[in-house]
């Protein structure tokens, strides 16, 4: 296996693009990582995707980007899966380069949730669960994390209701310097306290909000990549896990397993322990997510992660940053292309280039996404090359 660097970075802001289509958003962040990459040239583009059938009435969408992109012939085509779809991408650019079959790959992730309207704007979710015996009968990933927060809830009397809210209380602090964010403005704990109840015990804060947005990486191998003017990035460890579809069918639903896996499995091939990370982009689809994911990456005991959101550890000055450019919960959630986001950004911290937001001398980042409630987990680990 060949060593695998990330040459190139573009993304757009997370919003409600009205007057963009989707194949002008993916066209902007191809161009912008192609330009930082000191445009190079793709010979493959995975794109992940998850809602532009349902949303944008557009499949085939390999041959629409490229054609839109000055990319006529080359290698390209879709990657589904759920909400982790261009992390999925990313996994497949990454292998591609690894292996020797093309030298240079790019992975996308696009979405377009605003071209839906009234009642459809909820079925995107509904795609990621078990349609026979959750999303048939009514149930959402909403009212399905809900639940979970109130298991959590009862199985662990001792935890704090109020500490669920560090989530979305670093996301929107984060995202304050974040010029790609949907919500540029920070809450205090008095606001969260307050907010509207969605899906007891979650309030309105508890949720992350879907939007807009395209972002793009360009992967390569050192040698290709010499000439770039920015500090390289390499991708040292990588992996997939799958967990049961119906939450329901698991032995122990507080149990995030896929993501435990995933998240072992990728920190093994880098030859590191979680711990040893200065930064993890961890998926915040609901603040209960964010409790289980750090549960199931050992960074806490079962029934215990609740703790990790009293005091600054988890803030930009803490022994172990969380979601450094808002999370899903401030950056905004752009389903399917969210992985990219969260990979884009991990790169930002390691090239050093993420202003205010800056981790000192950050070295290696952790990168978590999720598809459905860790039906599926996809974890990368990326270095900062010496140098």
């Amino acid at each position: 296996m060949r060593e695998v660097v990330i040459a190139g970075i573009g993304q757009i802001p997370v919003g409600e693009h009205w007057d963009l289509s989707l194949r002008n958003i993916s066209a902007r962040a191809v161009q912008a990582a192609k330009k930082d990459s000191g445009w190079l040239i793709p010979e493959a583009v995975y794109i992940g995707n998850l809602i532009a059938s349902m949303a944008s009435h557009q499949a085939n969408l390999g041959a629409m980007v490229t054609d839109n992109t000055f990319m006529e012939g080359v290698e390209s085509y879709t990657v589904e899966a759920g909400e982790a779809s261009s992390a999925a991408a990313f996994r497949l650019a990454y292998l591609a380069v690894a292996s020797g079959w093309v030298d240079i790959a790019m992975a996308l992730g696009m979405e377009k949730y605003t071209d839906l309207a009234g009642d459809s704007m909820d079925e995107p979710t509904k795609l990621v669960m078990d349609y026979d015996y959750e999303s048939y009968i009514g149930q959402t990933l909403t009212s399905q994390a809900g639940l979970l927060m109130q298991r959590y809830l009862y199985e662990n009397p001792k935890a704090e209701r109020m500490a669920f809210g560090a989530f979305p209380l670093i996301g929107h602090n984060n995202a304050v310097n974040n010029p790609n964010a949907l919500f540029r403005k920070a809450i205090r704990p008095e606001v969260y306290a307050k907010a509207g109840m969605i899906s007891s015990p979650m309030n309105m804060f508890d949720i992350a909000p879907y939007g807009d947005g395209a972002a793009a990486l360009i992967l390569t191998t050192p040698e290709i990549a010499s000439k770039v003017d920015h500090p390289l990035v390499r991708v040292i460890g990588s992996d997939v896990a799958i967990d049961t579809l119906a939450l329901h069918d698991r032995p122990d639903p507080l149990a995030f397993r896929a993501a435990g896996v995933s998240l072992e499995n990728a920190c093994s091939q880098a030859g590191i322990l979680p711990s040893d990370v200065d930064l993890f982009e961890l998926h915040d689809a609901f603040s209960v997510y964010g409790v289980l994911s750090l549960e199931a990456a050992g960074f806490a005991p079962r029934g215990e992660g609740w703790k990790l959101g009293m005091g600054d550890k988890l803030t930009l000055k803490g022994d172990l940053p969380i979601n450094t450019m808002g999370g899903l919960k401030a950056r905004g959630y752009p389903l399917g292309a969210t992985g990219a986001y969260q990979l884009v950004e991990a790169v930002l911290q390691l090239r050093g280039e993420a202003g205010e937001n800056q981790i000192p001398d950050a070295r290696l980042a952790l990168v978590q996404s999720l598809g459905g409630p860790a039906s599926t987990a996809v974890t990368h680990v990326l270095e900062r090359m010496p140098g």
